[in-house]
């Protein structure tokens, strides 16, 4: 571009001087009228007109604007092509013999054998260098990664410790919630159990309103081909159209499979869920109508039947200073009642723990309660506790640990933290605010992590199709909760849905991983606590701080104690990094280039010249054609040979003179018998043929129409 611009400035200033030396020529117009055609500088525009009134000039001055214009550029596209030359067998012969590569010249200066040897060699390397390219810039751009360790020794903050009972709800408390449903599943025990001791007339003094949205099944498989479906309390519902009644008591679980049976448009259509265990039939029974009941009742009612922290924390001691229940956060869990979690740093900053070691760690002695226990709700005893970052939401239920009561639990804690890289090496999100997935967790002022993430779109897919939202999972605004009452399908689309692995793909290839994240890698170790020799003092203590007792009012099943604690400030730094970067791919395609092309990045701007050059004579090509496509639309107006000069010019003085044309036949036709007269003082066309000019405007107007 700045040779281009030089070889326009020199056009521009010999036009300069030719219309300085055009401006004293032209003085003498037609009739004394003409104007002389001035420089660069000057008012002339090149129009052949006598001294025009003052509101032509502005016309005039963009006229010849334009010519001047139009005059450099073709000048200066002409400049530009006089190296190379204006064909393209010129070019190529001109790259050959400039270019820096070895092969080309080869070719150029050997004999005709040698020539075609040289062409053969270099259309293989250059064949060569350019697969190379493509293996090379296809691997960088598959954005592969490499993982390194690294291993780091610091003061580190104490990890956030949830603990939770593994019974939600105190038994007592929801008791009279769950007093129809209680005296359901004993019936149905008393079915599965003992089927011909039962009372036939037992279920009449039973509600079986919630019975008859979700009933449990006994499905007899004797005939696999008509398999036969029968109510447990002796509705019988067959598996085909033309299967016949049986007796409810036909069947037993020894000999058919329980199921649980879920329908949805008024029972016209229905699924059976089927389990190899009859505990695991009624547990997921009694769950699912359990999430029925609680999900009609406000939460602050739930969190009142819950376990309280003064209740569940009977001490706490972290490092050398002692510690309660007040020092701990309540959140509310659906599947563990109220949690609590310690060192969280919602409100305060994060304590760091002074040394590695059990003596430097927090330790814990919880009363779990376990004589309170929902009976079929909950079938495990002890805590569940679970650590991680802080201001990141507890998925206790997913990531947790049990602890189990009469022991002394030990966890020894060590850290893995890991740094993803991000786009475009993988789907990982620094903060969540890329996924298009609402989180519902948000409420509780927590970081993003994949399994809110998760969670959320289930909730959204559940909201979606079943047009309620599940007790278990964060209840968006203006939505309700599933429940019999108000939505009786809701637990055959759970269930279709929770089942659908189309539903699961799309959540997880909608969510991302987390680009920073930290994992607690822990030891676990148990022993009995406390001993036989120490129970019956420990106890008295124990209970005279929280009941104010001299009685023992805890027992071996329901303490359980905690040591957590680092192992070593020893943390681990999984990293990932770029395994190609563009250092990497530069040096590697220089190297295939130099090494079978013997070229260099100044080969590439050459090429690239050439490129420039072709693109060049590209164009003067068309603006040649165009020309000559307006000369032969020029010439066709006339059905004859074109006037003469002499011809035109009496043409515009004499009004009544028009030329001969030949005319087949003997009628030769007429002259029109009148003619619009022109404007007085019209000037006469400008005939620059005439007119003497410069030897190099001759030169460089030759060059013009010679393309």
């Amino acid at each position: 571009m700045l040779f281009f611009f030089f070889f326009w400035l020199d056009a521009w200033r010999k036009d300069g001087r030719e219309g300085e030396r055009e401006g004293v020529e032209g003085g003498e117009g037609r009739d004394g009228e003409g104007a002389g055609r001035k420089g660069d500088g000057g008012l002339g525009c090149g129009c052949p007109c006598a001294a025009p009134p003052t509101h032509t000039w502005p016309w005039c001055l963009r006229a010849g604007a334009t010519m001047h214009l139009k005059k450099y550029l073709l000048k200066g596209l002409h400049r530009l092509q006089k190296g190379p030359g204006y064909s393209y067998k010129e070019l190529l012969v001109w790259y050959c013999n400039n270019t820096n590569t070895h092969g080309p010249k080869r070719i150029i200066c050997e004999g005709p054998k040698k020539k075609a040897m040289w062409f053969l060699i270099t259309l293989l390397f250059t064949s060569l260098v350019c697969w190379q390219w493509g293996v090379f810039i296809r691997t960088y751009l598959s954005w592969e990664v490499s993982v390194s360790l690294s291993l780091g020794f610091k003061t580190m903050d104490f990890p956030a410790v949830t603990i939770c009972n593994a019974s939600p709800f105190q038994y007592s408390k929801v008791k009279h919630l769950l007093r129809d449903l209680d005296e359901l599943m004993e019936a149905v025990l008393e079915r599965i159990l003992a089927p011909e001791h039962s009372d036939a007339n037992a279920t009449r003094t039973l509600n079986v309103t919630m019975w008859n949205y979700t009933p449990l099944v006994l499905i007899n498989e004797q005939n696999p081909h008509r398999p036969v479906v029968l109510d447990l309390f002796g509705d019988i519902h067959n598996g085909s159209a033309s299967s016949s009644p049986a007796p409810a008591r036909s069947c037993t679980v020894h000999g058919c499979k329980v199921a649980m049976r879920l329908c949805s448009l008024n029972g016209t259509v229905c699924t059976f869920r089927n389990f190899t265990s009859a505990t695991q039939a009624v547990t997921e029974w009694y769950l699912l109508q359990a999430t029925n009941i609680f999900s009609q009742v406000p939460q602050r009612e739930l969190v009142e039947m819950s376990y309280p922290a003064e209740r569940l924390i009977l001490a706490c001691l972290f490092g050398a200073e002692p510690c309660s229940y007040r020092n701990f956060t309540s959140i509310f869990h659906p599947d563990y009642g109220n949690c609590y979690i310690f060192n969280w740093g919602m409100t305060e900053k994060a304590l760091p723990s002074a040394n590695p070691g059990a003596e430097f760690g927090l330790k814990l002695i919880l009363d779990i309660g376990q004589e309170d226990y929902v009976p079929f709700l909950t079938s495990t005893a002890g805590a569940r506790l679970m650590l991680h970052e802080q201001r990141s939401y507890p998925f206790i239920k997913d990531e947790g640990i049990y602890a189990m009561s009469g022991t002394e639990t030990s966890i020894g804690v060590l850290v893995d933290r890991l740094e993803r890289k991000g786009e475009p090496y993988s789907q990982c999100t620094v903060n969540g605010s890329d996924v298009p997935v609402r989180n519902l967790y948000s409420d509780y002022n927590t970081t993003y992590s994949i399994q809110a993430c998760i969670r959320s779109c289930f909730q959204d897919h559940m909201i979606q199709n079943c047009s309620c939202a599940h007790y278990l999972y964060p209840l968006p605004r203006g939505e309700r909760y599933c429940n019999n009452r108000e939505f009786p399908d809701w637990a055959y689309c759970y269930s279709h849905l929770r089942m659908s692995v189309a539903q699961r793909e799309t959540c997880i290839n909608m969510c991302k991983e987390s680009c920073n994240d930290t994992q607690y890698k822990m030891t676990i170790s148990m022993a009995d606590w406390p001993s036989e020799a120490s129970e019956d003092w420990i106890f008295h203590v124990l209970s005279q701080e929280r009941d104010q007792s001299t009685n023992i009012t805890l027992s071996r099943k329901g303490v359980v104690k905690l040591n957590i604690y680092f192992q070593e400030f020893n943390y681990r730094t999984i990293e990932e990094s770029a395994a190609n970067n563009i250092v990497w791919l530069l040096s590697n395609l220089g190297g295939q280039f130099g090494f079978w092309m013997g070229g260099s990045v100044l080969c590439l701007i050459e090429f690239g010249e050439i490129l420039i050059d072709f693109v060049w004579i590209t164009i003067i090509k068309l603006v040649a054609f165009a020309k000559s496509l307006r000369q032969k639309r020029a010439q066709a107006r006339y059905a004859g040979p074109p006037p003469t000069v002499a011809e035109l010019v009496e043409a515009h003085t004499n009004f009544g003179f028009q030329p001969d044309v030949a005319r087949p036949g003997p009628d030769p036709g007429t002259y029109p018998d009148e003619q619009t007269l022109p404007i007085p003082g019209t000037p006469p066309p400008n005939y620059d043929s005439l007119r003497l000019q410069p030897l190099d405007v001759i030169e460089s107007d030759s060059e013009g129409d010679a393309i």
